[in-house]
């Protein structure tokens, strides 16, 4: 689970929405397929950990 969440965190992915990702769509994903669940290739799909924002102070 930290190795899980050490990835995401160099891919800037949010680790429970990568989590939450993967379960949704690994059941009808073709094992020979498996690598696109991988976080560098669905971080486009995903908010990134830490966004920035904005302070109106």
């Amino acid at each position: 689970m930290y190795s899980l969440i050490g990835t995401c965190k160099l891919n800037e992915i949010n680790p429970r929405a990568y989590l939450e990702y993967v379960l949704t769509h690994i059941a009808d994903h073709k094992i020979s397929r498996i690598d696109e669940l991988l976080p560098w290739n669905v971080a486009d799909k995903l908010k990134p950990a830490n966004p920035l924002t904005l302070s109106t102070g």
